[in-house]
């Protein structure tokens, strides 16, 4: 199947008809093409956008919140068939796609189509001085959003839902690995009214696509979601020009564990949050830092949990553990677990590749589990994402602290106890965006979700999205 741009509200293909396979994980398979756009294609999508921004920026709250609500309402009518597609794509379960991905997408158009009616400026009376301040929020015109290949259509519509709700159009690029469930975005668009050129999706590679969009001098902002190095190039391109950046990057999170933890809830929820869509999802826990006096009784109860998991083909109600996303991505997974060893760790269980009958040249990998003798190793310092974790144990409150902020992430945490005089010390000290306490990924849409040190720069998520996505001008009146 040949993906096509979504440009202007039509689908085409790309200026130079040069196109890229596009993979099925799960049987290592070529199942289409998708465009290898240019800097002319970019342009194009730009054009297309600043046409139709005076427009989209000068509709009614009202009628953007109902359009952004009625393609909520479509991905959930066309649930099985998003999912099917995502799952195709990146190699996840289809029960996952369908209970998550494509769920959370729809939730994202209907959380910021409610939201914007509700964003109000601010006011400030000037007692004294006879003069009355008051805020704009106005869109800032054609934006930038670059999404990854982890959760697809998840994270695509995290970004383009607050900056279409701003009043913002969009030159949008999914990730190159899984660009389905964003083509068929576009055909949702335009069945839900969407003014044409608001929304403008071109497919291709980071360093030819992603790059012409971060260097268009006249986007003016970048939303990203993906990789540190490439975070850190997109703000060495883009910071000279003066674009507004939210960089949402890299992970490699701690899951502490204390000895006065519910042990039963702790110990499923910690293998939901090591193994979910394989590992891969910047939040999850890849650290596990479990209390010395139930380090033994955790060890044997987690590793037997974790060998239950079924790997298999993501359309098996049954599987647990699906494809991983391409062959190049397995293969960097599986040269960390070599890693480790060499580093005298002890793989407690998985670490081989598996072959599903049927699908034996498809990216699955066991899930792994590597209990490492000290904090300073590489598999502990470097991000993996992927179905491999590491074990060790501590004695006190304050060496955990130190080993969990020990790196240059700084994503998210997740912390086990019952205290609650030590869950306040340790929410307070453990340098991350995010801390969950005695659970992982509950979202609320309305709190703000980024990190910090090199997992990124600035704040996605409820007014904090609509915040980035416009441009305060005070206007002051002297009366």
């Amino acid at each position: 199947m040949n993906i096509k741009n979504y440009i202007n509200g039509n689908f085409q293909n790309p200026i130079s008809n040069e196109w890229i396979d596009n993979y099925n994980p799960s049987n290592g398979e070529v199942y289409g093409e998708i465009p290898n756009s240019s800097k002319a294609d970019v342009e194009e999508a730009y054009k297309a956008a600043k046409s139709a921004f005076k427009q989209w920026s000068q509709t009614t709250l009202e009628e953007r919140s109902r359009i952004l609500i009625k393609i909520s309402e479509l991905l959930e009518a066309n649930l099985q068939r998003f999912a099917e597609a995502e799952s195709k794509d990146n190699g996840k379960p289809v029960a996952l796609a369908k209970a998550v991905d494509i769920p959370r997408a729809a939730s994202n158009f209907r959380f910021f189509g409610n939201a914007i009616t509700q964003f109000a400026s601010e006011s400030h009376e000037s007692v004294g001085q006879n003069a009355i301040n008051y805020t704009l929020r106005q869109p800032i015109g054609v934006v930038g959003c670059i999404s990854p290949w982890n959760l697809p259509l998840y994270l695509f519509t995290w970004k383009i839902a607050p900056a279409l709700a701003a009043g913002n159009c969009v030159v949008a690029k999914p990730s190159e690995v899984t660009p389905m469930t964003a083509y068929l975005l576009g055909e949702i668009c335009n069945e839900a009214g969407l003014l044409k050129g608001v929304l403008n999706i071109v497919h291709g590679l980071g360093t030819t696509t992603g790059q012409a969009i971060i260097e268009h001098p006249d986007i003016k902002a970048i939303s990203f979601t993906g990789g540190t190095a490439t975070g850190a190039h997109i703000a060495k391109v883009a910071a000279p020009m003066f674009k507004k950046l939210s960089l949402e990057l890299g992970g490699k999170n701690p899951n502490i564990i204390f000895a006065d933890c519910d042990y039963e809830d702790m110990l499923n929820t910690t293998v939901r949050s090591s193994f979910a869509n394989q590992g891969q999802i910047c939040l999850c826990g890849s650290r596990i830092f479990v209390e010395a006096t139930i380090y033994k009784k955790f060890k044997t109860d987690f590793v037997e949990k974790v060998k239950q998991l079924k790997v298999g083909h993501p359309s098996d109600s049954k599987t647990n553990i699906g494809a991983l996303v391409s062959k190049s991505h397995l293969e960097k997974v599986k040269d960390y677990i070599k890693i480790a060893e060499e580093e005298n760790g002890v793989i407690l269980c998985g670490g081989q590749e598996v072959n599903v009958q049927g699908y034996e040249n498809g990216y699955y990998l066991e899930p792994t589990v590597i209990e490492v003798p000290t904090d300073e190793c590489r598999v502990n310092q470097e991000e993996i994402f992927g179905p491999v974790v590491t074990i060790m144990p501590f004695n006190s409150e304050e060496d955990v602290l130190q080993m969990a902020n020990k790196v240059k992430y700084g994503l998210s945490a997740t912390l086990w106890t019952n205290d609650l005089k030590r869950t306040m010390r340790m929410s307070n000290q453990l340098q991350a965006g995010i801390v969950w306490v005695n659970t992982w990924m509950m979202r609320d849409l309305r709190t703000p979700f980024g990190g910090v040190k090199a997992s990124g720069v600035g704040r996605e998520g409820g007014f904090e999205a609509l915040r980035f996505f416009t441009e305060p001008k005070n206007v002051c009146i002297k009366y």
